[in-house]
């Protein structure tokens, strides 16, 4: 039984989406404080956590950058703020999808196995001991460790598939359609600007100097290649 971490301040809704959880045979932890809720999801062993973005205590936005600094698992936001900007910054801290409330309950349910479901492709995929190295960035793919000139630099996980992807097809131009079809998929909330958002935060990471980039060229009205 997968179990799901779910932090809603709001008890009524938070109840009826345990409840059909529930009745699709998951096991529910509510949290009604974001800082509780923050505990809970650091100290407990979840598989998905489902994370309003208005809460007591700590908003989710800090919330699910603490979360993905130390777990690799599902994070989707459920939040009254219908903003692309707030869905911009949610997916941009790792988060895997953003749901606007008001919502069917089914959909979340939906959604919650779709997410369960790719994170278990990926995982399946991931080869055993398998380290690749380029241009100085060693990706222990078995671990989920990335390391940049011999330091460990933490990528979340939308970060590490993507740049896992880009290593294993290396001088290839990859899309953003393809990438967002890929890492996100057309149910997710999300629209292909994110693929964007991550590729600068990638850049961040792995290159020494941003402003003249090395490795992660854009080619222009094509997508983006890992030059090697």
């Amino acid at each position: 039984m997968k179990k799901i971490l779910l932090i809603e301040d709001e008890v009524s809704i938070a109840e009826l989406q345990r409840d059909y959880l529930e009745i699709n045979s998951f096991s529910v932890v509510m949290e009604h404080n974001g800082e509780a809720g923050l505990q809970e999801a650091l100290q407990g062993q979840y598989d998905l956590i489902i994370l309003d973005i208005m809460l007591p205590g700590m908003n989710g936005f800090e919330i699910c950058k603490q979360i993905r600094a130390v777990h690799n698992i599902p994070i989707l936001f459920v939040s009254a703020k219908k903003e692309d900007i707030d869905k911009i910054r949610g997916l941009g801290l790792g988060a895997d999808d953003y749901i606007t409330k008001p919502f069917s309950p089914s959909e979340l349910v939906a959604r919650v196995k779709a997410h369960l479901s790719r994170y278990e492709r990926l995982a399946s995929n991931q080869q055993t001991n398998n380290i690749i190295s380029i241009h100085g960035i060693s990706i222990d793919t078995s671990a989920r460790k990335v390391f940049v000139n011999g330091e460990d630099i933490a990528f979340t996980t939308k970060e590490f598939d993507l740049l896992v992807f880009f290593f294993r097809h290396p001088n290839q131009v990859l899309s953003k359609e393809q990438l967002y079809e890929r890492y996100w998929g057309y149910e997710s909330a999300a629209d292909v600007s994110t693929v964007t958002v991550h590729m600068r935060k990638l850049r961040e990471k792995i290159e020494r100097d941003p402003a003249q980039l090395k490795f992660l060229e854009t080619v222009w009205g094509a997508g983006y290649r890992l030059n090697v």
